[in-house]
């Protein structure tokens, strides 16, 4: 299910598009052009409704609906571009800026344009400092030649677009925490409603939307609809940028159709090439450290956002970890839920402690390889009680790996549970030392 062409890594395709020259001789900037100067916004919204475009941060949220949330008459309005890409395993926005920055600002510039904003803001990730450099530059191409400042190719549309690094934090992927961010507040979640579309930046409506998914409209607008929608599957057309890593021997980023089995990634020659040392799939994360896992028997699972739902997981940011039989569950599900505690904002209690204690009982479990039976069902506990509520998508994120590990893998933490008691026999103990009480929150 290769792809003819890419979509959104061009660069593949077409040597040095990266610069504004060789970018604008493949037909860079002519969407935004003839969208100026022959088209009214609602066209080019109407025409990413249609291509069935989905965001692709996480979510997979229709983006042209999300578009027709906003308010009529209310002015002026933000676009904000969430180039933060702090999930882990997650790599493919970096190669899109570094590679090909024009056509992510083409992509901002359209879309401002096709919601009527005036000012827009690509957030990065505070650790991409030479990417920032590098869209500064793309930027400061389109100034010059005209597409961004006032009076756009005399057509009366004014347009600026600016670079706000964040500082690394997270959170501040999540939509609000990263409004706060550019309003140079704490980087921490706000509570919904009113949705960003409604009151967002500054209290005045807001889109807010990936780079992968802003980088796709400016080959909708220029190719149409029913080209776009030849690539993937109905209910999710287009192609997908993969970041895989993991135990395979070529991890790296990409781009497929949607609806491509997760078998083909994996072991196809042209893309991941099969595992390192021919060893087993165990355990597949297939949309970064916030995805429920999936094991071998999913291989054939078709990687849209239909099939990995079906298989009882998310394809989320298009992150997908694959490793063999040589990691343990309750050590991958300690190493991802430690990220989780560093990087928990501390707004809520239930993320906050909850994390903690996660990791208190996992560490002692996977990394001194002591544990008692009554530390499974305080597991069970902690994410119980942290499932639905906590005040963001970061602790729900959090209980992924844990609740993933004691569903698929429950023989492996009562593997360490009996190692204990055979050492604690062995030193003429009872048992091994107790669970930690930990204060749990009353459910409601």
């Amino acid at each position: 299910m290769g792809l003819k062409e890419h979509i959104v890594m061009r660069e593949l395709d077409i040597p040095d598009i990266n610069t504004f020259a060789v970018y604008c001789r493949n037909g860079g900037w002519e969407a935004y052009r003839g969208a100026l100067k022959g088209k009214q916004p609602a066209e080019i919204v109407a025409m990413v409704k249609e291509s069935g475009l989905r965001g692709r941060g996480g979510a997979g949220f229709p983006t042209g609906v999300k578009w027709g949330f906003l308010p009529k008459d209310v002015y002026p309005r933000y676009l904000l571009c969430n180039c933060d890409e702090s999930e882990p395993g997650t790599f493919n926005n970096h190669q899109i800026i570094d590679r090909n920055p024009h056509q992510l600002i083409e992509g901002v510039a359209l879309s401002a344009y096709a919601i009527a904003c005036n000012t827009a803001y690509i957030y990065m990730r505070g650790e991409f400092a030479a990417a920032a450099i590098t869209l500064e530059r793309a930027i400061d191409d389109a100034y010059r030649a005209g597409l961004l400042g006032k009076n756009i190719l005399g057509t009366g549309y004014d347009l600026d677009i600016f670079v706000h690094r964040g500082a690394g934090a997270y959170i501040c992927g999540e939509e609000t925490a990263l409004m706060e961010s550019l309003e140079g507040k704490i980087g921490q979640p706000r509570l919904k409603p009113p949705f960003p579309a409604v009151a967002g930046l500054y209290g005045k409506p807001t889109i807010i939307n990936n780079v992968e998914t802003l980088a796709n409209v400016p080959r909708i607008v220029e190719r149409g609809v029913a080209w776009y929608r030849s690539h993937g599957t109905e209910k999710s057309p287009g192609t997908k940028c993969f970041s895989l890593s993991g135990h395979v021997n070529r991890p790296g980023n990409y781009e497929l159709p949607f609806g491509t089995p997760l078998r083909e990634l994996i072991e196809s020659p042209e893309y991941g090439g099969g595992m390192r040392g021919g060893r087993p799939v165990k355990i597949i994360i297939p949309g970064g450290a916030s995805a429920p896992w999936l094991t071998h028997e999913h291989l054939d699972v078709p990687l849209d956002y239909e099939g990995v739902a079906a298989a009882g997981s998310m394809l989320g940011s298009g992150a997908v970890i694959v490793l063999d039989d040589t990691v343990k569950a309750p050590h991958v599900a300690y190493k991802m839920d430690e990220f989780f505690k560093h990087e928990s904002c501390g707004k809520c209690t239930p993320c906050r402690e909850g994390t903690h204690w996660l990791v208190k009982v996992l560490h002692r479990i996977a990394e001194e390889g002591h544990a008692t039976p009554a530390d499974i069902p305080t597991l069970h506990g902690i994410y119980t009680q942290m499932a639905g509520n906590c005040f963001c998508l970061l602790g729900e994120s959090a209980v992924m790996p844990i609740k993933s590990a004691l569903q698929l893998f429950p023989q492996e933490f009562e593997a360490v549970i009996a190692a204990s008691a055979r050492h604690a026999a062995g030193n003429g103990h009872a048992s091994s030392a107790p669970a930690p009480t930990i204060p749990l929150a009353v459910k409601r």
